[in-house]
Formats: structure tokens, sequence, C-alpha cells
């Protein structure tokens, strides 16, 4: 299509009607095509057409907003440019479309417009003569000054760029080869230039004009970035900078977007990145990883798939608080008062912290304890971790362990996979931003295992004081010293924790809470939160310690207080109810009807529904609680149960504190067989057997024979443990089970108020038990009088507040005849009685 004479354009040509910009004469483009007519003459003309001359098209810059096109044919612009596709792509997402990219040839006039449908076609007229330019370079006049000041003016713009790079060096290279006559459309289609002004150099049809109108536009961009290097102030080596490459292209080369505001801070930000790994204080192995990488972030393009990964590490490491460290606050007295006016009882772990701060104070090189706090939900070890990071002035930071089963989590993913990332301990450190914050190990006994590898083994170097001043993540895969921060892990139990954790820890008991604990943990804390949240004031609501003990004993039963403040809370949305409806209606009460009755907030004018306003304060009394609340959920069904013979009650640990246990026997004509119901592990299950050998073999001591030598002789016994949907196991159930069933055989009720604990041998001793606490707390609860324990589980009762001691009688027994005698009102006589064997070894 080229000869000696220039560029020859067929005469009828297809328009393509395009938004996205302006194709001058020398450049390059590309164009999305999606609307139908554009669609149509891209399937008939470029994809089917099979000549060069099928190749040309021409291009119309639609001036109509692409919002608000339709089918309707716009009005087309006079002029065009002749372009060559050299590339067609299709895609189907999100909709049907092509992407052209066209190379502009010529400008043309259309002369007449042929046909609409289906795509536009019309009759055009060439308008760039090149031949006649073609001694442009000894051209005089105005014309030839102009041609040389835009030349000036291109080679003063691409000298303030980087020659270093190949682009902009082909660039210059080009200034010198092209005609000057194409510079106005090259240079105009690189430069920071509005759709408009393009437009107005696409319309300068007069080579004059065309410089006229391009001349201001490439000293504007000279101008302004001068005056960016200037703001900037750059360093004399990084005088010339490449710039922000725009996506498209140049004809013949690359196309750049000389823009101030595109130019981004690539080339500053690893100088910058350089000043903060320095600066960041870390080790000498891990200062000598970090410039590694940074040396080769330096010669790597940005383009690569490393490059955002080495950066990714680099801030990473600089983020990190290699020695950034808090103040602990070491006032003994001020972190007491502290700790008492966030929590009431908890002696044991107060104590254990104010150690912490004493020893600190003499030796300020203290490596963090690592703590472990044990006890059912609810009784505030979470809470507790917060507050001794409030007491000591640190940062708190709490991991959730519950189901975690990935080691990744802990130590983090290697850096070769894609997406990698530190794990828990170090993204936290990064988020607190000091290295001896109080970590808190939410729910450790609720660790998972999976292909994925084993948390807990991750958790070994963590919690591990010889170990973890070198903590090695595998994203850092450099130390990290984490001896100085405070860890507390909690748990529910230590059953499923691994014994080799376990062994790393200081496991402090958290029991759970008495009645008159709940009590005042309820009026210094429960309440008056309760009351904020749900924008009541004491002077409208208030609730005796004698509702707050209904409450706690009618309508809770568990060790924490979670349950309690839930209650609190019924009762507090109930009140506002009241309140809310109180600054609607107005209502005048006599005196003489306040003290009758429901409070006032729950009485009702006769004969309407309409709630009177409440008297203020709204007082919670036993009838009220039972309008808000509903009827009590628990009873003291104690004594109604052991109306029969046959009926024990012992003493049970659970994850949630202790319980009381009904056991209860029956017997039938059979053949000596022994049912067991309820759930039951096989411990428990050979604590019945146990119980059943015990009693055989000393029926006739007890007087239990009935006549034959076997009590079980014609007889089949059947032992039910109630709540059988609820698994039970161990065995501290051995002594009731021989109480239950030496009440059956001989026919005589068990005391009402005594509860039992212990494990028995074949001989009949009673072995110590643990959860001592928790079970002498349920039966405190349960209004139990007596309490049967292991003569060795005796030092266990100082843990236990003086005024439950106070309140229980305790019974400490090494045999069976023991327990029985404490368990039967009047005792249990024997018909023999045995003397007591001394050793003599």
């Amino acid at each position: 299509m080229s000869s000696n004479s220039g560029i020859q354009i067929p005469s009828r040509l297809p328009l393509l009607c395009t938004h996205d910009g302006v194709l001058l004469p020398g450049s390059t483009m590309r164009i999305s095509v999606d609307t139908a007519r554009n669609m149509q003459l891209v399937k008939s003309r470029l994809l089917k057409g099979t000549s060069l001359k099928s190749t040309i098209i021409g291009v119309i810059p639609n001036t109509r907003d692409p919002e608000h096109d339709s089918d309707e044919l716009p009005s087309l612009h006079s002029i065009g440019t002749a372009g060559l596709a050299v590339q067609v792509v299709g895609s189907n997402w999100p909709k049907p479309h092509y992407t052209l990219l066209i190379t502009g040839l010529c400008r043309f006039r259309m002369t007449k417009l042929l046909r609409e449908k289906p795509f536009l076609v019309a009759e055009v007229e060439q308008l760039d003569k090149l031949e006649q330019y073609t001694e442009g370079d000894q051209a005089d006049g105005e014309l030839g000054e102009l041609s040389q000041r835009f030349y000036q003016a291109a080679v003063q713009l691409v000298g303030m760029l980087d020659m270093s790079v190949p682009v902009v060096a082909k660039l210059r290279r080009l200034l010198d080869s092209l005609p000057k006559e194409t510079l106005p459309d090259v240079l105009a289609s690189m430069i920071r230039t509005s759709n408009k002004e393009k437009l107005q150099v696409l319309d300068a049809v007069d080579l004059e004009e065309r410089f006229k109108k391009a001349l201001p536009l490439l000293t504007r961009q000279i101008e302004g970035l001068k005056l960016l290097q200037k703001t900037r102030k750059l360093r004399p080596d990084d005088d010339k900078r490449v710039l922000a490459i725009r996506k498209g292209g140049v004809f013949p080369g690359r196309q750049f977007s000389l823009d101030e505001e595109g130019e981004d801070e690539d080339g500053d930000d690893t100088a910058v990145l350089e000043k903060k790994v320095k600066a960041a204080a870390m080790p000498e192995a891990a200062l000598r990883v970090c410039l590694k990488e940074l040396k080769r972030l330096k010669k790597m393009p940005e383009s690569m798939p490393e490059y955002a990964l080495t950066r990714n590490y680099l801030e990473m490491m600089v983020e990190l608080p290699w020695s950034k460290s808090s103040k602990d606050c070491l006032d003994i007295r001020a972190a007491r008062v502290l700790l008492d006016n966030d929590h009431y009882a908890m002696e044991k772990l107060k104590r254990r912290v104010l150690e912490y701060l004493a020893v600190r104070q003499l030796k300020s090189t203290l490596k963090g304890p690592i703590l472990c706090f044990v006890g059912p939900p609810g009784v505030g070890k979470t809470s507790v971790g917060r507050s001794i990071a409030r007491t000591l002035g640190r940062e708190f930071h709490r991991i959730a362990l519950g189901g975690v089963c990935d080691q990744s989590d802990i130590r983090g993913h290697r850096r070769t996979y894609v997406g990698s990332m530190p794990g828990r301990i170090i993204n936290g450190l990064k988020t607190v931003g000091v290295n001896n914050p109080v970590f808190l190990l939410d729910e450790v006994d609720k660790l998972g295992k999976s292909l994925q590898g084993d948390p807990a083994a991750a958790l070994l170097e963590v919690l591990d004081p010889e170990q973890n001043h070198s903590f090695t993540d595998h994203y850092l895969n450099v130390p990290f010293d984490l001896s100085q921060v405070l860890f507390i892990a909690t748990a529910n139990t230590t059953a499923t924790i691994p014994p080799a954790l376990l062994d790393r820890m200081e496991v402090l008991q958290v029991p759970g809470y008495t009645q008159e604990e709940k009590v005042e943990i309820a009026h210094r804390h429960l309440i008056p939160h309760q009351l904020e949240q749900h924008g009541l004031t004491p002077q409208q609501l208030q609730i005796p310690q004698d509702t707050t003990k209904d409450i706690i004993s009618k309508y809770t039963r568990e060790a924490g207080v979670r349950s309690l403040e839930r209650k609190i809370g019924a009762i507090c949305r109930a009140v506002a109810v009241k309140v809310a409806e109180g600054h609607k209606v107005s209502r005048a009460e006599s005196p003489a009807e306040q003290h009758h009755g429901p409070p006032e907030g729950w009485r009702r004018e006769e004969g309407s529904g309409i709630t009177a306003p409440p008297e203020m304060p709204i007082v919670i009394d036993p009838i009220a609680l039972k309008d808000i609340l509903g009827p009590p959920v628990f009873e003291m069904e104690v004594s109604e149960r052991l109306t029969l013979p046959g009926v024990a009650i012992g003493l049970a640990w659970t994850p949630m504190g202790g319980e009381i246990m009904f056991v209860e026997a029956s017997r039938m004509e059979g053949e000596g067989q022994l049912t067991l119901t309820g759930q039951l592990g096989d411990v428990m299950k050979e604590s019945a057997h146990l119980a059943i050998s015990w009693l055989r073999s000393n029926a006739k001591t007890y007087l239990l024979t009935n006549g034959s030598a076997d009590p079980l002789e014609g007889t089949d016994i059947h032992l039910h443990f109630p709540a059988g949907a609820v698994t039970k196991d161990g065995p501290s159930a051995g002594v009731t089970i021989v109480t239950c069933l030496a009440s059956l055989l001989s026919g005589r009720l068990v005391r009402s108020d005594v509860a039992m604990t212990g494990e028995i041998t074949l001989r009949g001793l009673v072995l110590p038990v643990g959860g001592i606490k928790d079970k002498v707390l349920a039966a405190h609860r349960a209004s139990l009088k007596r309490v049967i324990i292991p003569k060795r589980n005796e030092k266990d009762l100082e843990e236990i507040p003086p005024h439950v001691r106070a309140d229980l009688d305790f019974v400490f027994a090494s045999t069976l005849d023991e327990v029985l005698n404490a368990a039967f009102d009047g005792g249990f006589p024997a018909a023999v009685s045995h003397p007591q064997v001394v050793s003599k070894l």
C-alpha cells in the first residue's frame, strides 16, 4: 500500500465508531468493540477478509456519551483516521466483545455515507499527502521555524527521561529518523492530553496549523515535568527518571504517559525500604538476610511475580518489633487495687501476677512466664488475662486456637507457596508493635490435628522458655526472640492437652464460684454493666440481693456467671420496655397502690390494655422475677428423690464444674445378673462390678444375706445413672454405688442430705480422687449438709472458701465401713466387727 507517491487508501472504507479515544496517524491504540455495528464490522470485514485491503478501516471518534449510546446513528465527525488492524482478540466474558490493535495511517474526510447497516461504509477523501513534505527539512518561512522548534522541544522532553532504558533510547533515535511533519501526531498521542485536544490535532489538516496546535501541548508537558522534578528534590544521580508506562503503544515503539499524577514512587520506595531496614535495629542474622533480599529486589524487574513477594517479605521484616518494647508498670500496690477492682475472688491468680511484678522489680531481665488457666466456662479466664495486661501496662493480643488444625497457623507458611503468610504469633507481634506483649492463647485444649500437621506440637517451641528466644517462623526463616512475651493459655480441662505441652506451662486452676461469690460479682460487675448496656440507671431498676440469690439457685446452675449475666440482661430488657412505655403513657398513681401486688411496672389499668407508667425505681421481687423469667428451671429435689431405698447421691466433675449425680438401683427376680444403664464408660462399669463383688463377699458381715449365702441368688440388680444422654466415666462413683446397693439390699434409706465421692478397691479401701473443690461447691449449691470424701483428700479442703467449709459437715473415710456408717442414720452396723489390721513390717 505504500509507494513513492506515499500512502494510498481505498476510496470506500468501513467506519468504526469508538469512544476509547482519538487515533492519530503514526500511533497505535487498542479499541474495545462491543456495539452491534462495530461487532458486525469485525465479523464481516476483519475476520472474513483475505486481502491486506480488508484490514484497512476508518476510525471515527464518537463524541456521544457511551452510557447513553443507542442503535441510532450518531452525528459522525467529518474527519477520521484510516488505520491498519494489526490484531483482533475476541472474548465472551463478561459479555461478547473484541479488542482491536489498530495503527493509524493517515487522515481522511468523509464525503458521503454509503451504508448504515449492518455496519457503516462511507466514501472518503484522503487528506494527508505526505509526498508534498519530502523536502520538509529544507522548508523555509514560518513552517520551517515551527517544525524546528517542535523538534527541539521533543528532543528536550526525551532528554529529561532516563536514557539507560532501551525504549527511551529507541524513542530518541526515532526523533532523528522520522520526518518532522509526522512528529505532531506521534508526540500528541504520547503525552498527557485530553481527547478534546487530540481531536483538535486531528482536525488540523494544514501542517502549519497542526504544529501550532501540538506545540503548546508539548511545552506544557515539559514545564510540568520540570516543576515535578523541583518539588520531588531528586538526588543528582536520579535527575533523569523513567516515568510510568501507560497501556497501549506508539508506532513504531511503545507509548509513554508523561503524566505527573501517574508517576509513582517505586524508585524512591526501594531507598526508603533500605533506610527502614537499617533503622529497624534487627539482629545481625535478620539484617543480613534483609540486605540480601533488598539487593535482589533492586535488580528485579517489577513485572516479575517474585518482586511483589520479596517486597512483602521485606515490609513484614521492617514492621516487626525487633527491639521495641513497652515499659512495665511495677507498682505492686496499684496492681493489687486494679486487679481487685476488675475481678472478685481469684486469689491464686492475683497472687501469681503480683509475684511476677515483685521479681521483675528485683531482676529486669526476667523471662515472661507461661501460665495456663484451667477452669469451667464463664469463670473469667479470658477477662483476667486482659486485666493482667492492663495491670502490667502491656499490649494485649488474643489468639483463638479453638478448632485450629494446621501447624502453619502457628509457624507460618514457607515463602515458596503461593499466598504464603506468617503464623499467628508473628502476625500478633506485628499488630501490637512491641516485643513484650501479653499473648492470650484461648482454648488451647481444643486444638485439632489433621494432615497439615499438629498445631499442639508446633506450640512446643513457642511455649518452651528454653527455646522460644529463637523461635523461627517458616515465613521469616530467621529467629525471633519471644522470651519477653507473657503467654497465658486458657483451657476447660487438661485431659485433651498433650502431656509434652502441658509440661511446659504453669497450670493454675480457676474453680467455679460459690453462691455468695456470684452474688457479689453480680452486684459489683454484672448488674452495672447490664444497666449501662440497656440504657438504664440504678434510679430506674434495682435488683435486691435476695432476688439475685433466687436467680442463681432457681434459674442457673453453672460454675461461671455467663447464664447469670444473660438472666440479668433479660430483666433489664423487660424493664426497658416498661420504661419506654412510661414515656408515652402518663397516669397518676395513688400512693396507696404502690405497696400492694406486683411492681408497678407490671400492673395494668383495669378495663384497658394500657400499661401504667411505672413508679421509679422498679424493684424486682419474686413475683416480678417469675413474670419475666418464667417458672423456676431448677428445683431442690434432693430430698424428694431419696424417699426409697436404693438411691444415693454422688459427686462428679465435668469441664463445666462440679455436679451432683444420682445413682438408682432396683432388684427383681432373676438369675443374679447386673444391668448397667446411663451411658457409662468402662471405668465406671468396673466400679459397679467391684461394688457388687465387695458386697457379696461381705454380705454376712452386714446382714445382707436375706436367708441365703449370696444376696444376688435368684435376684437381678439394675443400676441406673440418670441423665442418660450424658456420657459418664471415672472411678469416683465407686463409694456411691456401694452405698446405693447397700441401701437396696438392706432396705434402709440413705440420708437425703449426704453426697459422696471416692474410688474403691476390692478390699474395701477408699482411694483419693480429683476435682474435690468443684465437687464440694456442687454439693453446697444443692444445699446438702454432709459430704463424704476420701481421707487422703483432706488436704484439698484448704482451697475451699471458709464459709463453705463452715456450712458443710465433712466425713473423711479411708474404708467403706466408714462410708456406710456416715451415709445412714444411726450408722450401718456390722454383725462382726473386724479388728484394725496393722502392718508389722
